[in-house]
């Protein structure tokens, strides 16, 4: 399982490829979603740790755009909904969840009373993403890693301090470039890892052939 690592990157730390990915992202529409844009395939869980490097890029736009389009729609202020959601995994996977009950919900094959269920579960969720934002501290002009506790045993969890939001797209598209290369890099060493283990096994016989031979 290949869990996301949310620490920021130095600035200073962007190879050719991730200013090619930047240069592609500029067309990038990251206006709201709305109820009639086009969403493929059917609703799906989404399980965020065992997404493929392109699957990931793709949910994270997709999620993106429907967040901005229901913080719009509801005018929900940023201790629901605050501007790096995307940096704590909590509101990532709150949100995600969310999005899913909504496609679910109005779904044209959906029976009309989904959409009454989904608001009633969307109160409950606003609660929950509240206690969320509070626990981590991330604010509108302001973010905070999550604080992480300890357990006996363990080494220290590091030091914690705010960091000022300037540019939240920005910081967005910085962001999952970071996430998609993190794990394309994981799976570019699974299956360098399966090569090599074919190699092996593929070499077994003409091993076993010179012994003989000998």
């Amino acid at each position: 399982m290949m869990d996301d690592d949310t620490t920021r990157p130095p600035a200073d730390e962007t190879t050719p490829d991730d200013e090619g990915q930047q240069d592609e992202w500029e067309d990038e529409d990251f206006g709201p979603t709305g109820p009639d844009d086009d969403v493929p395939g059917p609703p799906r869980p989404v399980n965020w740790n065992l997404l493929l490097a392109h699957d990931l890029e793709q949910e994270w736009l997709a999620l993106n755009r429907w967040v901005e389009w229901v913080r719009r729609e509801y005018a929900l202020p940023a201790s629901v909904i605050p501007p790096l959601w995307h940096r704590h995994p909590a509101l990532k996977w709150e949100l995600s969840a969310l999005h899913l009950h909504w496609l679910a919900a109005y779904d044209p094959e959906q029976d009309a009373s989904a959409a009454i269920g989904w608001h009633r579960d969307f109160a409950a969720a606003r609660q929950r993403l509240r206690d969320w934002v509070a626990a981590s501290g991330t604010r509108l002009d302001r973010d905070r890693p999550d604080r992480q506790t300890a357990w006996p045993g363990e080494p220290p969890a590091p030091p914690v301090e705010d960091i000022p939001i300037t540019n939240r797209r920005e910081d967005f598209v910085a962001f999952v470039i970071e996430q998609v290369a993190r794990r394309k890099a994981a799976e570019d060493a699974f299956f360098a890892r399966l090569d090599d283990a074919d190699l092996d096994i593929d070499a077994d016989p003409d091993e076993d052939a010179d012994s003989e031979d000998g």
